[in-house]
């Protein structure tokens, strides 16, 4: 009797805190993530074959720097539209209706 009291309390039932995979909510968020993730890394390939941004040469706080300003911008910038690719993305992985 103790064996199966604490199986049952060792396998709660998480099923009603899961969410689909499928959800839309995170299906856009994670497109808008990527989308993100794909401008601040042109950014960077841009600064980077520069020698610095603008070709002005830096050292490595600004480096620093500029590297959290580049993140923010390229999230802000996906946030509001970006360059397209979320909403491309998210119509490409939603089911087709019927």
């Amino acid at each position: 009797m103790k064996l199966d009291k604490l199986t049952a309390v060792a396998a709660p039932d998480i099923s009603a805190a899961t969410t689909p995979k499928d959800d839309p909510a995170k299906v856009r968020d994670s497109a808008k993530q990527f989308e993100a993730l794909l401008i601040g890394q042109m950014m960077k390939s841009m600064r980077d074959s520069e020698g610095g941004w603008l070709g002005t040469g830096e050292d490595q706080s600004s480096s620093s720097a500029m590297e959290y300003a580049q993140e923010n911008f390229a999230q802000s910038l996906a946030n509001s539209g970006g360059l397209g690719l979320a909403s491309l993305i998210v119509k490409g992985l939603q089911k087709p209706t019927e």
